[in-house]
């Protein structure tokens, strides 16, 4: 019989809090809040963004984004501006500012990363990264499938 281990859920989220531990120090040096980060990461991978298809990508409440957004707007970081389709709605776009230190942020996070991994040989780190991504991509595609 084989040891007894955790469900992946619980696993994830154990994994999932270690890293958050982890990366807050290096985003903090960087000025950046963890909600901060998510924000400029989603603004650059995604296409142009609404504040409502925003907040629906990040799994944060509109309401709780507002002040995110806020925040990185006085850092000139981002703009809002009025969506020509219908002017009562905003589009968000990230500056040349914002898009730097995204790249900052992430570069700092992917050397935090190889230093947590650096005891798995490169081949298993490798392969390990590229199964989490699938497994992450192939969980979210099917969820509310039964």
């Amino acid at each position: 019989m084989t040891g007894q281990r955790h469900d992946l859920g619980a696993t994830f989220v154990r994994l999932g809090q270690a890293m958050v531990a982890a990366e807050l120090p290096v985003l903090a040096e960087l000025g950046v809040q963890m909600w901060d980060y998510v924000v400029l990461v989603a603004l650059r991978d995604g296409p142009v963004q609404s504040q409502a298809r925003l907040a629906a990508h990040t799994g944060r409440d509109t309401t709780r984004l507002i002040p995110i957004l806020d925040r990185l707007e006085s850092r000139d970081l981002l703009r809002r501006i009025p969506d020509p389709a219908d002017r009562r709605n905003r589009i968000i776009q990230l500056t040349d500012a914002g898009t730097e230190l995204v790249t900052a942020c992430q570069s700092a996070i992917r050397r935090l990363e190889a230093r947590l991994l650096a005891d798995l040989p490169e081949a298993e780190r490798a392969a390990f990264i590229d199964t989490l991504e699938r497994v992450a991509d192939l969980v979210a595609g099917r969820r509310g499938e039964r």
